[in-house]
């Protein structure tokens, strides 16, 4: 929408884009100034002005970009945006000294919990793949799991990833979307040069980084290959994290309630299973509350937990052996390989346990915020991590036969209950951890075209991020019951579960390294030692992993598997769809012999016809000319469409455009959704924000046509600049000005006094000529109520598709069975409008691909 925005600082206005210079590709500004702002008829190759009318031309990506220093930009917005204060504020910008407690709280009960339960069972799973010979086999083991806490956690996670954040939202998809947002390597084709005008975006200087990174966005738009393989990348990343939501609850739960049998001796593994079952099942009913009001219960619980680890750690630190402190010297590591070699390489998944939540950690941060995060891990959850294991290790250099149960064998008798039920409860919100970071990575990958659509709760009114999806609630309940009961082992189950977490560390490296390249652009050496640093490591643990993937942990690459392929067919055929579409768009050479009545008859009301085409007139609206026996007198083409951004402002949510002449009342509108907006409004208070937002295009097209009339717009054009009028929300009439290279200075201050202040006279045309453009204004604006005071209807389009009767067998499998199976048992667009069956009107369509 605009290039030019306000930039807020801590709920400040601090500076205004628009008035200060910048740099960008050659030709970008040239074509916003030459397409834009004018009254014009949609063609076959149309695109979408604005509220500020702008537009877009198909050829806009052959421009040659060249990287220039062009003037101010001034435009619509940055009046507007005058009157919604805040309206790019972070939910957790300043926050009390109480509220910041709270969340420190909620943080603990929602983002750590996984990470907490580690020490349940990592010690465990490690000594089963290499029992201890010695002390020094101890100090070796506790030596790897330092050093991976404090390398994967602490530094990959806490201190570089949480930063490549998408405005607040973490996890595989939100670095997807940032990339997309930097450059078009989004697959489906529906992207607008708006888009990018949302939320204001600022090119740095010219650097070597800068041209290193321009070098690689180019790359990257240019290669089709490389388009597929990085949405490849995701979507594998994506599927693990959904298979990491199945294998927690299972390794959480189990290796907690498996601590029966340290505390009574008549215990045995199935009676844990069964009890595991029924907790599981609690665990996933409570789901439905959501995350504030559940972590508000859970959060000091998981605070008594870490409590808890740290003061076991000091009691076993006393009491047995406080030597183990010299597990800090990795010079350990070392002896360890050298004993046991090939075992302590198998023992090497087992280790990768104490990181697990990492990935949590980032796909929770929509709940929270970064420093929150941050400064809980280290000041809190990685100190009381750090003594626990230090604690059992110094247990086990005494005690070398309890390492099947090495947490619960160290914690002291006296205080064994009250540690076994706080365990219990840590490990359910470990589970509940996972739970909602796999909800939310799904409502994501839904949103950019990448899962079917379900069904989404929104469980906090405060913040959209918190979300419960039903379906895949009870799905995961279903699948982490078929774990415990087919795999009982907590050491098959650690190996799934190693599995999982590495899958989507190794999808977050590389996609974080992309994102060091062509957003941060930093140093090449940092981006070099990043990479070789944790993806070596990664790969080194994954190796370990694979070759026990025989013991049964091969079923949670099994479900990843099945989960890719879901998601990948699941976008081939929306891409498929959407371009099919494209390519049987109506000619508007067909509207217009047609004539403004289309043909048919013109009934009173106004028609909304949904579809996905965000270009051109949709093939749907032909078949509702030839099917209804009348059409309505204004009819607006409304296209839903989710831009790879987290929110977008109310005030720049509608894109108009008049698609034909005035006679005809017809419109397209982009109505814009970023994948953490929640659309909770009603079919009464879409249709009011729609109707003024279209009043509100039509004013303003009126004040441009003035301003034509004038000839003021031709002198101006020929002294490279650019003149537009417009009509603030609070009424008052507004010249902006918007220079060009040419006459570009830096005046400053002086610009926007001259570009914001200047006011509009009375009289500046002749009375005859404005007294024809308010008739007419008025005549259209009083059409556009009596048309609503006669109702609106929703037409909806329900295109599918059928591969070719010559397309190769894989396709016509893959087309009319998979892809027709999920779209059949996915949720229709229908559910969202919470629109009387009264009002609707809906027309099937099938195309052939």
């Amino acid at each position: 929408m605009t290039d030019g925005g306000l930039e807020r600082e801590n709920g400040g206005l601090t500076s205004m884009e628009s008035i200060e210079s910048r740099w960008v590709f050659q030709g970008e500004d040239d074509l916003d100034i030459d397409s834009g702002d004018r009254d014009t008829v949609d063609g076959d190759d149309d695109s979408t002005t604005c509220n500020g009318m702008e537009l877009e031309s198909d050829d806009e990506d052959n421009v040659e970009q060249k990287l220039i220093r062009t003037g101010p930009r001034i435009d619509s917005f940055d009046v507007e945006a005058l009157e919604v204060p805040g309206v790019q504020k972070n939910d957790f910008e300043d926050v009390s000294v109480g509220r910041a407690i709270l969340l420190a709280f909620q943080t603990l009960g929602v983002v750590f919990g996984d990470v907490g339960t580690s020490p349940l069972y990592t010690f465990s799973v490690m000594f089963s793949k290499a029992p201890v010979n010695g002390n020094e086999d101890v100090l070796g083991a506790l030596s790897l799991v330092l050093y991976t806490l404090i390398l994967v956690p602490l530094v990959k996670y806490v201190l570089i990833v949480v930063w490549a954040n998408d405005d607040g939202e973490g996890g595989t998809f939100a670095l997807y979307s940032l990339l997309c947002r930097h450059a078009k390597v989004n697959l489906l084709p529906n992207q607008l040069r708006s888009d990018a005008r949302i939320s204001s975006f600022r090119l740095k200087v010219p650097s070597p980084e800068l041209e290193r990174s321009l070098k690689i966005k180019e790359r990257l738009e240019a290669s089709l290959t490389l388009k597929k393989l990085l949405l490849m990348l995701v979507l594998v990343g994506t599927s693990m994290v959904i298979a990491d939501g199945v294998v927690t609850p299972a390794m959480s739960v189990m290796s907690a309630v498996g601590g029966l049998k340290v505390g009574l001796s008549g215990v045995k593994q199935d009676q844990v299973v069964m009890i595991s079952v029924a907790c599981l099942v609690v665990l996933f009913s409570v789901q439905k509350y959501g995350t504030s009001k559940v972590g508000l219960v859970v959060g000091p619980a998981l605070f008594i937990w870490f409590c808890s680890l740290g003061g076991i750690g000091v009691y076993n630190l006393i009491k047995y052996d406080s030597h183990v402190w010299r597990a800090f010297n990795p010079v350990h590591i070392y002896y360890y390989f050298k004993r046991n070699s090939t075992k302590a390489w198998y023992s090497l998944g087992g280790c990768l346990l104490c990181a697990t939540g990492s990935e949590a950690m980032f796909a929770d941060l929509c709940y929270f915020s970064v420093r929150s995060v941050q400064l809980t891990f280290m000041f809190l959850v990685l100190p009381c991590l750090l003594l626990g294991y230090l604690g059992q290790a110094a247990y086990l250099m005494e005690n070398h036969a309890d390492t099947t149960q090495a947490f619960f064998s160290s914690v002291p008798s006296g205080a064994f209950w009250p540690v076994f039920l706080i365990a219990n409860i840590a490990a359910l919100i470990a589970s509940r951890a996972m739970t909602t970071a796999t909800f939310s990575c799904i409502k994501q990958s839904t949103a950019l075209g990448c899962f079917p659509r379900l069904k989404i709760v929104h469980t906090s009114r405060k913040f959209m991020g918190q979300i419960y999806i039903p379906v895949m609630n009870w799905f995961l309940l279903a699948l982490s019951l078929v774990l415990v009961c087919s795999i009982s082992s907590i050491y098959e189950i650690g190996n799934a579960y190693a599995i999982a977490e590495l899958g989507v560390m190794m999808m977050t490296t590389i996609l974080v390294t992309i994102v060091m390249l062509l957003i941060w652009q930093i140093n090449i050496l940092v981006v070099l030692s990043f990479i070789i640093i944790f993806l070596g490591l990664e790969l080194t643990f994954f190796s370990s992993v694979l070759w026990s993937v025989g013991d049964g942990s091969w079923i949670i690459l099994v479900f990843a598997v099945v989960l890719f392929l879901i998601m990948y067919i699941w976008n081939y055929g929306s891409k498929l769809k959407y371009e099919t579409e494209v390519k049987q768009k109506m000619s508007m050479d067909l509207l217009r012999e047609l004539g403004p009545n289309l043909g048919t008859i013109r009934a009173p009301g106004i028609g909304l016809l949904y579809n996905e085409l965000a270009k051109g007139i949709p093939a749907i609206f032909g078949h509702f000319l030839t099917t209804l026996p009348a059409v309505h007198s204004m009819i607006i083409f409304v296209c839903i469409k989710y831009v790879p951004v987290p929110v977008v402002p109310q005030n720049e949510r509608f894109l108009f455009r008049r698609v034909c002449p005035r006679s005809y009342h017809i419109f397209r509108c982009i109505a814009r959704y970023g994948y953490k907006d929640a659309r909770k409004e009603n079919h009464h208070t879409f249709e009011q924000l729609l109707i003024e937002s279209l009043e509100k295009f039509i004013r303003r097209e009126a004040q441009e046509r003035s301003l034509e009339s004038d000839g003021d717009c031709s002198d101006s054009e020929e002294e490279y600049s650019f003149s537009r009028v417009l009509v603030a929300p609070n009424g008052s009439v507004y010249s902006l000005g918007i220079p060009l290279l040419a006459d570009f200075r830096d005046t400053g201050k002086a610009v926007m006094e001259e570009s914001t202040s200047e006011e509009l006279k009375p009289g500046t045309s002749s009375e005859s000529l404005v007294s024809e453009a308010e008739q007419s204004l008025e005549k259209e604006l009083s059409f556009i109520h009596k048309a609503k005071e006669s109702g609106v209807v929703y037409l909806l389009g329900h295109g599918d598709i059928r591969a070719r009767k010559n397309s190769w067998f894989i396709k016509k499998l893959i087309i009319n069975y998979f892809y027709a199976f999920l779209r059949k048992n996915s949720r229709r667009g229908t559910a969202n409008l919470s629109v009387p069956h009264s009002h609707l009107v809906q027309v099937g369509m099938q195309y052939m691909v």
